[in-house]
């Protein structure tokens, strides 16, 4: 069983095909909890209460709890081995459950995390090949023959140089992250804070090299608004110190180094320059310079 949850809150209409992409899974052994975080809508509640499949269930959240409080109460519903935070705007590709399912079960000991492939597409559906994804795929992310196991230093050299994850399409063992639980203040990083301290207490990731996800990449994401500002990338700044003196408390100094340099991080800002200039938003140009030109020590 993989038990998928759907933290919501944003355009009815990609919610809407997000669940219609996990109906049509060519593996049946698969729960869908959708967590409303308060959407000011109630055509939302009304299609669930109209939609007819027990397989689906519906929570709306009392209040707005926001990102990382949403993620926790996803967490605290969770009742089987396994569990996915799906992305409201994102895309599983029919094959996604049956693929990860099988992984799941005949994964090697200490595996909590397994990270399938994923396709990249706008706000349209079509698919698409961004400077940020060929970055991080193309230099980032491990190069794959077939299935593959990252664990220790190695797996958190290889996200903290540049987190190549779309964390939709991961699919956690439940009891390993109440352990780690989310970390505050920081809720457009939660996903690659929650790896690096998942392979500080001795998980390892199994890599898949089979794409059955689609991660949908559009202009009013939380992720992108704050990267136009350089909102994002001083809450990066700040975890990456946070991840460095962790792991030079673990005795990783090739994982601290990365954390320090933080290049993918850095690199991205560089693109993100261009565009602030033209707008005249010199508040931004100054928080993504600073960003860029930081120098890990």
């Amino acid at each position: 069983m993989i038990e998928i949850f759907l933290p919501y809150w944003g355009d009815p209409g990609y919610l809407y095909e997000a669940v219609a992409s996990v109906q049509a899974q060519t593996d049946p052994d698969w729960r869908l909890v959708v967590v409303d975080d308060h959407y000011p809508d109630p055509s939302v509640a009304e299609f669930f209460a109209g939609l007819g499949d027990d397989r689906v269930t519906y929570h709306r959240n009392e209040t707005n709890l926001g990102i990382t409080g949403n993620y926790r109460r996803c967490l605290e519903l969770a009742s089987a081995e396994w569990m996915v935070f799906f992305g409201c705007d994102d895309l599983m590709l029919p094959t996604y459950v049956a693929t990860v399912r099988a992984a799941t079960e005949g994964a090697p000991a200490g595996v909590d995390v397994v990270s399938p492939g994923a396709t990249v597409i706008d706000e349209h559906g079509v698919e698409s090949d961004p400077l940020v994804d060929r970055v991080k795929q193309r230099l980032f992310a491990p190069r794959l023959s077939g299935p593959r196991v990252l664990t220790g230093e190695d797996l958190a050299v290889s996200l903290l140089w540049g987190n190549w994850t779309y964390w939709p399409s991961l699919a956690f063992r439940v009891e390993p992250v109440r352990r780690q639980g989310f970390i505050d203040d920081l809720p457009l990083i939660q996903d690659l804070a929650l790896l690096v301290d998942l392979a500080l207490a001795g998980s390892s990731m199994l890599v898949l090299p089979e794409v059955v996800f689609a991660y949908r990449r559009h202009s009013q994401s939380a992720s992108s608004t704050t990267v136009a500002d350089g909102g994002r990338f001083a809450g990066e700044r700040t975890y990456f110190e946070v991840a460095a003196r962790r792991c030079a408390q673990a005795g990783w100094p090739r994982a601290a180094r990365a954390a320090r340099m933080h290049l993918a991080s850095r690199l991205y800002a560089v693109t993100q320059l261009p565009g602030a200039a033209r707008r005249r938003s010199w508040d931004s140009v100054r928080t993504l310079a600073r960003h860029a030109l930081a120098t890990g020590r």
